[in-house]
């Protein structure tokens, strides 16, 4: 029988894992290093893992099972590659802060890997003691615009308004990951949930709004209602990776209406009867997102041609190191 457990953190070159044994400081075989193809093959925060228990609480991971979902982005750091955010999540928590990140364009970049992923996005807006109830109101009211078939939790963790919707909403052997910018709040509201200062976080300035935080790596809690969430260190950016069906998605009345332009390959940027700009032009659809789903779609169809080309590159070099064997071969 297979002795399963899930990887619960993640360090350089090892991993946490947990079952109904325990916890275990777990590695990866030399053989799954030797052939994973990308960063995709090793283990990540979320993954139903086949391990071997050692003593004094070491393990072995022998085998990632099949992932039901995964959250992955491209490195901000101009890297090819893609990073894997979590793994087998139900519901990913897009958070942002009313004082200074709030931004709509936003929510749609992590709705796009969200989607993708086969992940449903929801929103939570942190910090409303901010605001006014106005100005929270007006926010409201351009999110069901913009989003309206998106949950939106509305939380303070300095008044603990909002946690109890939001324990509501986390559901028993369901898995959540908090997704956003770095002091928005996201472990500060698991904490919230956990009932207790687990996870440490700095004081932001009432003067700039800009804090540090303390996460580093990806961790996973396990609430008392069953619930399981998964803090994340911020994003400084939401890199396309290859996202294009979350996009898609996310954008389908666009997607509809494309079918109907002149041009199967219009761009919807300057072409004749093109039915997606005349919906735009006509206020059929808004402004603003229009011109996100452009930059999105742009920035994945870059990605997935980087790809290809990176793929080109890799054939061509295994074809020189065969001539090259070959060559070697003849002269020895």
């Amino acid at each position: 029988m297979e002795n399963k457990a899930r990887v619960v953190s993640e360090y350089k070159g090892a991993y946490k894992v947990k079952n109904e044994n325990g916890e275990f400081l777990a590695k990866v075989t030399g053989k799954q290093i030797f052939n994973a193809a990308s960063r995709e093959d090793f283990p990540a925060v979320g993954d139903w893992v086949v391990i071997d228990e050692l003593p004094e609480n070491n393990a072995v991971i022998r085998e990632i099972l099949t992932r039901k979902t995964i959250i992955k982005k491209k490195y901000s750091s101009g890297r090819n590659d893609v990073q894997i955010v979590a793994t087998n999540v139900d519901v990913a928590f897009v958070v942002e802060s009313v004082g200074r990140d709030y931004n709509l364009n936003r929510f749609e970049r992590y709705f796009s890997i969200a989607r993708a992923g086969g992940i449903k996005p929801a929103i939570i807006i942190n910090k409303i003691d901010l605001i006014s109830a106005e100005e929270l109101e007006n926010k409201l009211t351009e999110i069901k615009e913009r989003f309206p078939d998106t949950d939106v939790i509305c939380s303070s963790t300095l008044k603990e308004s909002g946690l109890a919707e939001l324990k509501k909403y986390i559901e028993n052997g369901k898995t959540y990951c908090f997704l956003g910018s770095s002091g928005v709040g996201k472990s500060s509201l698991i904490n919230m949930l956990l009932g207790r200062d687990f996870i440490k976080t700095d004081e932001i300035s009432s003067y700039s709004e800009r804090g540090k935080h303390i996460t580093t790596r990806r961790q996973m809690y396990f609430l008392e209602n069953g619930g399981i969430v998964i803090d994340n260190p911020g994003m400084r950016e939401v890199g396309m990776a290859d996202t294009i069906e979350g996009i898609d998605d996310l954008f389908d009345e666009i997607i509809k209406l494309s079918e109907n332009c002149k041009f199967k390959d219009c761009t919807h940027t300057h072409e004749s009867r093109c039915e997606v700009l005349s919906a735009v032009n006509s206020g059929k659809i808004d402004k603003e997102k229009f011109e996100n789903y452009l930059r999105l779609k742009k920035e994945s169809d870059y990605y997935e041609m980087s790809e290809i080309e990176k793929k080109e590159k890799d054939r061509s070099f295994g074809k020189f190191l065969k001539n090259a064997k070959k060559e070697f071969k003849k002269y020895k």
